[in-house]
């Protein structure tokens, strides 16, 4: 019995497959939290590539249409995936089928890269791995022998869009100050895709307290995701969560490629999304926002093939058509 009574208990639980005990061991499930079967017919070719230091063992999976529509080298598109920093990867279905939505009809070199998952590895390392797929993508522009799908002839490295949801959209956030400040070349980064962009501060907002407890991010998951995320010590109106948060870099002097700004009108983090885009707007940077009314948090990778996801896509088009040469 006192056996019983000293076993380590759970103090965290994110979606059942992360488990964090009060004697500081942490548990994975190997199995994805969303059971959506993959709906791979055969149209999109895929597979999986190291990247980034060797002993951090971070792969990424392309994909591309397997019979293009065009004999033109295809733009590559990255998009990471979401999971408050904490959960998810390139492998779930949910992700997986997105990436196939996106590949067909973008008709574009999709890259999901992995990284690394907190509390086991707190921010900024998810951060650093995204800096190293970019990274990753820049030394395939530059080899003489890059792997065949990124061929000059396979592959537009003058036309690259940054994507992610959620936590991807944060890193993407921060992407894009990085690349501010630094040159690309010899890949040229013709705009940014936040979806639903995972973003914090300490004073909560409208959207977040008055957000459903049944929601697939409710209030006491969002906090706990940024607990355990964040750097010890961090609040979260640290610039990590915060792009207005104090000690951030002056985005008035950061000069950003087009953006646009997706957001969920039942989203938990919709309040925190406007205001991101309204105050960019307000130092002249070349953002939109683009608002889906009715839906939810991840709705594209909770059902890539619903009509909101149809829209979706439209919209990812019309910013792409708008900004490939600008």
């Amino acid at each position: 019995m006192a056996g019983d009574e000293t076993a380590p208990q759970v103090i965290d639980d994110c979606r059942g497959v992360l488990r964090v005990f009060n004697d500081g061991s942490i548990w994975r499930s190997p199995n994805p939290s969303y059971t959506t079967a993959v709906y791979d017919d055969g149209s999109i070719e895929w597979k999986d590539l190291p990247f980034g230091s060797p002993d951090l063992g971070l792969h990424l999976r392309l994909y591309r249409p397997s019979n293009p529509s065009s004999p033109s080298p295809l733009p590559i598109f990255f998009y990471f995936h979401g999971g408050g920093f904490c959960i998810g990867s390139r492998t779930w279905p949910n992700c997986q089928n997105y990436c196939f939505r996106l590949a067909r009809d973008l008709s574009a070199i999709i890259i999901a890269p992995d990284y690394r998952l907190s509390p086991e590895h707190p921010l900024p390392a998810a951060i650093h791995d995204g800096f190293a797929s970019l990274d990753w993508l820049r030394s395939q522009a530059s080899e003489a022998n890059p792997d065949p799908w990124l061929s000059p002839s396979s592959a537009d490295f003058s036309r690259i869009f940054i994507s992610g949801d959620s936590a991807g959209g944060t890193i993407t956030h921060h992407l894009s100050l990085h690349f501010s400040f630094s040159d690309p070349s010899p890949i040229l980064i013709r705009g940014f895709i936040l979806l639903m962009p995972f973003f914090g501060g300490e004073i909560h907002t409208s959207s977040e307290v008055n957000c459903p407890p049944d929601a697939s991010l409710n209030l006491e998951l969002n906090d706990r995701y940024w607990r355990l995320s964040l750097p010890r010590g961090a609040t979260r109106d640290d610039p990590i969560s915060n792009p207005f948060g104090p000690g951030g870099p002056d985005l008035e002097s950061v000069r950003f490629e087009s953006m646009m700004v997706v957001i969920g009108g039942k989203d938990l983090l919709r309040d925190r999304a406007v205001e991101y885009a309204r105050r960019l707007k307000e130092l002249g940077k070349p953002v939109q926002l683009v608002e889906f009314v009715d839906q939810q948090h991840g709705f594209f990778t909770l059902d890539p093939w619903s009509q909101p996801s149809d829209q979706l896509m439209a919209s990812i088009k019309r910013f792409m058509h708008d900004n490939h040469s600008v």
